[in-house]
């Protein structure tokens, strides 16, 4: 598990269409493409990943401004006989897709007051009273106290020196995988590179138990892939007063209409439910059935980082709301100055990005912020959005009055460039 994932984070990096930022003037709201050769391109893309055998199938969502979502669904739900059709409705794990859901929650507490940007989390989390930093995270545990406080904003930009259990390595990987401090729910078979971990029973246990370990750098000052967005749905839960995933209801999925989205998918849907795949070499394996899917059992811990599974048709009425700045239609989540804050560089200044995935780019409320021009797409300054470890990817690009998602699912997700052709296909680069 730890290099697949770790494998799509490189990835990341280098991808197309990642991001985040502030909204443009709205000019572009009203448009609408009358012949969108963005649907050709990506279907023509699908159905050669189709064709060869790389994929079962795929879906595609490209949407202009506010306006309503074109779908291109492609092949099956996997490759196993009796498999669906690919829909809009169909069910993807989409793991750290999850993250800028989260940070948009969290954003509407600082809306509400109840939280604050810069406020530190030991406010809610005695056990952050005095973070430590390790000295040498491989090596040993032994630290000394870290230089500030982690605060919200570290929390929501991966700036808190929190570390992960898909990047750590040596004695602070061992640390994490012995308190169940896992990132995600994979597979109940065996995996090349996983090893077998108890996860913690729930927020409140991940987010004491993260506490009382040490931390891998000085809060604000280097930005590194965490269990931040994490530990942020237990802290989500203590300001709200709201288990984690009723705050989500409440306050996004129920508003926006977003009926197919789960941490735990009901049995009922799970004709619904992808398969996903491993991928070793030239070895296309199913490590997570559909019909019998690890994501359909019952878990009281929801990882706000990489724990929702959800269908292309939910995950577009989030894009569309942050399209709108807060709003689709007359249904408003979210004040405006809040939606450009949560989508605008949350970044403490001077934080260090070299050698990341988000090297010389800005981060905001759980997502990339694109603040330079960074590839040859065409996607624009101020692009929001993250992708998922099963190789799904999401963005808003109100430059361009774009927003975009493709979905998949295989693992490690660096097998295939699917993320960035399905971008190139966008764009229409070449």
């Amino acid at each position: 598990m730890h290099e697949m994932v770790i494998d799509r984070r490189q990835l990341l990096g280098g991808g197309a269409v990642l991001g985040a930022g502030l909204l443009a003037p709205p000019a572009w709201a009203r448009w609408s493409a009358p012949a969108d050769p963005a649907i050709a391109r990506s279907q023509t893309l699908f159905d050669a990943y189709i064709a060869d055998d790389r994929l079962p199938g795929a879906v595609g969502v490209i949407g202009h401004g506010i306006g309503a979502p074109s779908f291109v669904p492609r092949g099956k739900q996997g490759r196993e006989g009796g498999a669906a059709p690919m829909s809009p409705d169909s069910i993807f794990r989409v793991y750290s897709m999850s993250k800028p859901i989260t940070g948009i929650a969290a954003m509407l507490l600082i809306e509400d007051g109840k939280l604050k940007l810069d406020q530190n989390i030991a406010d809610f989390i005695p056990g952050f009273a005095k973070p430590m930093v390790a000295l040498d995270p491989v090596a040993s545990l032994d630290a000394r106290p870290a230089a500030r406080p982690i605060t919200v904003r570290h929390l929501l930009t991966h700036t808190a020196g929190l570390g992960y259990q898909i990047m750590n390595k040596g004695a602070l990987l061992k640390a994490y995988n012995d308190a169940g401090l896992i990132g995600a729910f994979v597979s109940r078979r065996p995996l090349p590179n996983f090893v077998p971990v108890t996860p913690a029973p729930d927020l409140a246990a991940f987010a004491d138990r993260i506490a009382a370990l040490p931390l891998v750098a000085d809060p604000g000052t280097k930005w590194r892939y965490s269990a931040g967005l994490d530990v942020l749905g237990r802290v989500i839960e203590l300001a709200s007063g709201m288990e984690f995933e009723a705050f989500l209801r409440a306050r996004l999925f129920g508003p926006l209409g977003m009926t197919s989205s789960w941490f735990q998918v009901p049995k009922s849907e799970l004709g619904r439910m992808t398969t996903n795949y491993g991928i070793l070499g030239s070895v296309r394996a199913p490590i997570d059935p559909g019909a019998t899917s690890i994501y359909s059992d019952p878990t009281t811990l929801k990882l706000g980082g990489g724990g929702l599974a959800m269908s292309p048709r939910d995950y577009d009425r989030f894009l569309q709301m942050l399209a709108g700045r807060g709003a689709i239609g007359r249904v408003r989540v979210m004040k405006e100055a809040t939606a450009r804050l949560a989508m605008s560089n949350l970044l403490p200044p001077g934080t260090d990005t070299a050698n990341t995935f988000v090297a010389g780019q800005g981060f905001g409320a759980g997502g990339r912020v694109t603040i330079a021009p960074r590839d040859r797409l065409g996607a624009g300054i101020g692009t929001f959005g993250w992708g998922g470890a099963a190789a799904t990817v999401a963005w808003v690009d109100p430059t361009n009055g774009i927003r975009g998602s493709g979905f998949v699912q295989f693992m490690p997700d660096s097998a295939m460039p699917f993320t960035a052709d399905f971008g190139k296909a966008v764009y229409g680069a070449a």
